[in-house]
């Protein structure tokens, strides 16, 4: 088994025992701002009635990125961090 899919095992355990679905859920990601990242995380929680908020670094080289989402179960939660993951650069929390 992959490094990735073992996590995303384990993330899935985890959520089935902490939280009862539907939930709010808040996603956290780091990217760089050298190239147009941001929109692309706004872009995969777009239509879906997500919260977003963004903050500059103090240097202004990245941007954390919170969005608090109502998902269904843990399968969606995995399904969004998969998604986000293919962004260059990016760091989930």
């Amino acid at each position: 088994m992959s490094e990735k899919s073992e996590f995303y095992s384990k993330l899935k355990v985890q959520l089935d025992d902490t939280t009862s679905f539907p939930a709010d859920y808040l996603y956290k990601f780091i990217v760089p701002t050298t190239k147009n990242q941001v929109t692309e995380v706004e872009d995969i929680f777009d239509n879906r009635g997500a919260v977003i908020t963004t903050k500059k670094s103090k240097t202004g080289k990245y941007v954390s990125v919170s969005i608090i989402l109502k998902v269904a179960n843990s399968d969606e939660v995995i399904s969004f961090y998969k998604k986000a993951e293919k962004i260059e650069g990016i760091i989930s929390l």
